[in-house]
Parts: structure tokens; C-alpha cells; sequence
């Protein structure tokens, strides 16, 4: 059975307003963080949704347990004030934020390390034609 479901979870992390993508699909919990600045409205929140969603860079899956829905209407109701009492990410979320920093960095860590061999080879190459053009006389 695909299920799929998303939480948005707007809050004022000392000096900026962020927002916090949950998607869970299949058991498994992707994060993407966005910072806002400003306190965000709600119409400028549905707008930043529908607009750029598709552009939001999702951290790697991370296996989560699976909950149940309660049937009962005020444990529904109760379980709904917590959510809007608590304020921040949760551990699960916070662990694929971690992972996906860390994936991050070590994607630039492998592109530095690329763009310095490369410097190091035209260096190298360029020393090489000035000891030919010295040992010609030129």
C-alpha cells in the first residue's frame, strides 16, 4: 500500500522564521529545510508551496515506524494540540537534516578536491612549457 503524507512546520528559530518539510512515503521520512526570514503569512506560505515544492531538495530517506491514526475524535483533537504546542523539528527530521548536511558537504568536500587537482595540473603543465622555452632559449 503507497501512502504518502506531508507536514509543514513553520517556527522562529532565534533570530529567523523556518519552515520544515516532513514527506513520508512508505515508512520512510524526508526533510528539506527552508528559512524564511520575516514571519511569513499564510497566503506568503501556500504561495512559496505551490511556487517552488518541486525545487525543494529533500534529504535521503530515513526508515521511521509506522503510527496508527486514533479513531477517536478527541484523541484526533488532542493529538493536534500537541503537534501545534511543540514547536521545532522532530528527532527523525532532525537526523535526515544532519544526513543530508552531511551529504552535502561531502559533495563539496569531492568537488574542491576536484577543482584543486585540476589547479594543480595546469600549474604543473604551465611550469613544464616554461622549462622548454628556457632550455631553447627562447
Amino acid at each position: 500500500m503507497d501512502t504518502e503524507s506531508g507536514t509543514l512546520t513553520v517556527f522562529f528559530d532565534g533570530s529567523f522564521w523556518v519552515g520544515v518539510f516532513e514527506r513520508t512515503a512508505d515508512g520512510s521520512l524526508s526533510v528539506c529545510k527552508v528559512t524564511f526570514g520575516a514571519e511569513p503569512k499564510d497566503c506568503e506560505v501556500w504561495a512559496f508551496i505551490l511556487r517552488h515544492y518541486d525545487e525543494l531538495k529533500f534529504s535521503p530517506a530515513v526508515k521511521t515506524g509506522r503510527k496508527q491514526a486514533a479513531d477517536n475524535p478527541k484523541r484526533r483533537q488532542r493529538s493536534i494540540q500537541k503537534q501545534l504546542q511543540m514547536s521545532g523539528t522532530s528527532t527523525k527530521s532532525q537526523q535526515a537534516l544532519q544526513l543530508q548536511r552531511e551529504e552535502r558537504k561531502a559533495r563539496k568536500k569531492q568537488i574542491s578536491r576536484e577543482q584543486q587537482e585540476q589547479e594543480n595540473q595546469r600549474r604543473f603543465r604551465l611550469k613544464q612549457q616554461k622549462r622548454k622555452a628556457k632550455h631553447r632559449g627562447r
